[in-house]
């Protein structure tokens, strides 16, 4: 559902539904966290799950690897409060920087990344699969 509000604009439905199986659904996050090392700080308002953000520790720096809000909870600070959660986590696991990938066009999240902090280092288009590609922008923060 969050990954449909985010991407509507930016990619095909067959896209988003793809990479929402291949790195969204339960099977994919269960596996990022069982063998790949990944860690999910999740979001709610009382008993309802209004976002999370996916991070994994790499040897000198933090891959956020993904956070997102649901969109009726975007402009309230949340996404603040995480990006500051993914800081005292590497910060504590002893990273120099956070790392992660954004969409080229996805202006809004790019935005809120620069005013936190992070510069843009690279641009890759990644295949997926399927005839689909990520095309991004590698963002860095320093610690």
């Amino acid at each position: 559902m969050i990954w449909h509000e985010y991407f509507v604009s930016l990619l095909s439905k067959e896209q988003i539904d793809y990479m929402v199986e291949k790195f969204q659904s339960y099977d994919a996050i269960d596996r990022a966290i069982k063998e790949e090392g990944y860690t999910y700080f999740l979001a709610y308002e009382e008993q309802t799950l209004i976002g999370y953000m996916g991070v994994k520790l790499e040897e000198k720096r933090l891959f956020l690897s993904k956070l997102y809000l649901r969109k009726d909870k975007r402009g309230q600070g949340l996404a603040s409060i995480l990006l500051q959660k993914a800081v005292d986590y590497a910060i504590v696991n002893g990273k120099q920087s956070i790392y992660l990938t954004c969409n080229k066009y996805n202006q809004h999240s790019l935005d809120v990344y620069h005013r936190k902090g992070f510069y843009d280092i690279d641009a890759v288009v990644s295949d997926i699969g399927h005839g689909f590609v990520m095309d991004d922008y590698i963002l860095q923060k320093d610690l």
